[in-house]
């Protein structure tokens, strides 16, 4: 298949052209939605929720996709970074209808009707607030908690709203010199990551997102987060020092966190609270107002790892000294799971960890890694501020990583999934696993042994087991043996954790490739893409498999990408030398 059988189509400027109307997904730092060419428009605002949809005269194609900017001839749709507002050129809005809920869980209400002024429309809800300006050169749309912060965005003129969005365009072009399809990549990976970057009203840090559909209730995840920040980490350092500090309010002082920590407004807050406390399911899985699914079992150690990398990077080391508490609490956390005396904590038998439609337990490969990196950040950065925890941790990283073959290593020369020999072991090969070969829990030798069976089994051009011919990168192969261990989209063989190409963890697979200096980098960087170009999707997804199509779209952690060719970029220039 070329490039002009795609449903759209990568170009050399890095853009992406389709002749077909699809979803258009933009995230700026409050204002996100999506754009539908056929005419709608849907704005939602972060920490506040859904706010109005609008109706539009149909656009024409050929159009051109760019990182929150979409142009189509003359006509355009343009978003702005320094506030919540976006400029329509060569549209026309036929109707403005506020939104009757925050969130799909949020009271149904009777809002107030669109009031017009002249030229000016005001969409309002109880939560915020949307004013639509049709002016001579173009449609201004800005949203607000407030009437004041929608009307700062109504002061932009078209032609600043304009300058912003391109110049963002030009900040997510990392990789210039690259060919279409993996100079586009590049963009929107970039993009994934650049986007997740949220604030609050007053413009003050509010989170990195995981994704444009996991804003409801607002919140930041440890675990999507730290995926994300990975090429924030050379684009944004700040921003990582801030999620640290928001992460730090959801340990708890015995180390148990959520998933995510919830960050809304005062509207969106309260119902929210009202649902929580009165829906059965989620008043058991959500424990406490600022939980997002509490005690998740990889989450404390996601929080130590940000640590690490943060002040890898020359962060400042301030940080570590104002959350070492919460360090020291996730460390005996663990190490009371230690049942063996090993080294190696074990999980209980619960769906809470980034395969949360699986029932793991025991030794979990995935996890392990995370530990083994865990204790290796304590050993290098705390020792300023407690020698003993330091060395203890260094003592148990030793130990950790001399246990990992026994629990874990298969006959097959790769890592099980979980579980305890002489129980039960799922020993299919998994991409999560390879944590254990990024925080260095296992020899060079293993681990490219590990990666060479990945190529082998997880690339879909190699497996001619699977039955969909060549569409990217599974994240476990084979499909779960034990069905009792999964539930709901994981149920189903090539579905979600069962088996889905998840591009953030192709995102993984590329970096350790591009690490230890092997060739094929190039299929898990630029399959996923391929993929999304082939079906039309444009930005980065959540996962996907042939028989059931996608996630969603704009997905933060999709950002690995661009951290893989943001930390290796030498490689990846010798990588396109070769595809040249």
């Amino acid at each position: 298949m070329t490039s002009a059988d795609f449903k759209a189509r990568p170009r050399a400027d890095g853009l992406v052209e389709t002749d077909l109307p699809l979803q258009m997904a933009f995230m700026a730092p409050r204002l996100q939605g999506d754009f539908y060419p056929q005419g709608r428009l849907d704005l939602s605002l972060w920490g506040c929720g859904r706010m109005a949809s609008l109706m539009l005269e149909p656009w024409d194609g050929p159009f051109i996709h760019a990182p929150n900017r979409l142009t189509c001839g003359e006509a355009g749709l343009y978003v702005a970074q320094s506030a919540p507002v976006l400029a329509l050129v060569g549209a026309r809005v036929k109707r403005a209808m506020p939104a009757r809920r925050c969130a799909w869980w949020g009271s149904v209400i009777s809002p107030p009707k669109v009031e017009r002024r002249d030229r000016l429309r005001r969409v309002a809800t109880p939560w915020g607030v949307t004013l639509v300006d049709e002016r001579p050169d173009g449609v201004i749309v800005a949203v607000g908690a407030s009437e004041e912060e929608a009307s700062r965005g109504l002061s932009l003129s078209v032609e600043a709203i304009i300058a912003e969005a391109e110049q963002y365009v030009r900040r997510c072009d990392i990789l210039p010199e690259a060919p279409a399809l993996l100079r586009s990549m590049a963009i929107q990976s970039t993009h994934a990551a650049l986007s997740s970057i949220r604030r609050a009203e007053d413009g003050s840090f509010l989170g990195l997102a995981a994704g444009q559909a996991y804003s409801a209730p607002t919140r930041t995840y440890y675990r999507d987060g730290y995926w994300t920040l990975q090429a924030l980490l050379h684009l944004d350092l700040e921003a990582v020092r801030e999620q640290i500090d928001l992460l730090a309010g959801g340990i708890q002082p015995d180390g148990e966190a959520p998933s995510a920590v919830i960050l809304t407004g005062p509207a969106q807050g309260l119902e929210w609270e009202k649902f929580r406390t009165t829906n059965k399911v989620y008043k058991e899985e959500h424990l406490r107002p600022s939980d997002w699914w509490s005690d998740h079992f990889d989450s404390p150690l996601f929080f130590i790892l940000t640590l690490g990398d943060y002040l890898g990077k020359g962060g400042d080391k301030t940080v570590l000294a104002r959350h070492f508490a919460k360090v020291r609490a996730i460390y005996n956390r663990y190490r009371a799971l230690d049942k063996e005396g090993n080294g190696l904590p074990q999980k209980p038998r619960h769906d809470r960890d980034w395969a949360d439609n699986v029932y793991r337990h025991g030794y979990v490969a995935y996890n392990i890694g995370l530990w083994i990196g865990a204790l290796d950040v304590i050993a290098t950065f705390g020792a300023e501020i407690d020698a003993d925890l330091a060395l203890e941790a260094a003592r148990t990283a030793e130990q950790a990583r001399a246990s990992v073959d026994a629990a874990l290593l298969t006959a097959n020369g790769w890592y099980a999934d979980y579980g305890l020999k002489g129980e039960f072991v799922e020993d299919h090969l998994t991409l999560d696993s390879l944590t254990l070969l990024r925080f260095n829990a296992v020899s060079r030798e293993k681990a490219v042994e590990v990666l060479g069976h990945v190529q082998t089994l997880l690339e879909t051009r190699n497996n001619q087991q699977q039955p969909y011919g060549d569409w990217g990168v599974m994240c476990a192969w084979p499909p779960f043996k034990r069905p009792a261990d999964t539930r709901a989209k994981s149920a189903f063989a090539y579905r979600y954790h069962n088996g889905s190409d998840w591009p953030y963890l192709s995102g993984l697979y590329a970096e350790q490739r591009l690490r230890f200096g092997l060739d094929g980098a190039d299929y898990p960087l630029l399959r996923w893409w391929r993929t999304s170009l082939e079906n039309g999707w444009i930005g980065s997804v959540e996962y996907f498999s042939p028989p059931f199509g996608r996630g969603s779209l704009l997905q933060g952690w999709t950002g690995m990408h661009a951290a893989a060719i943001l930390a290796w970029r030498e490689r990846v220039e010798n990588m396109m030398q070769e595809m040249a």
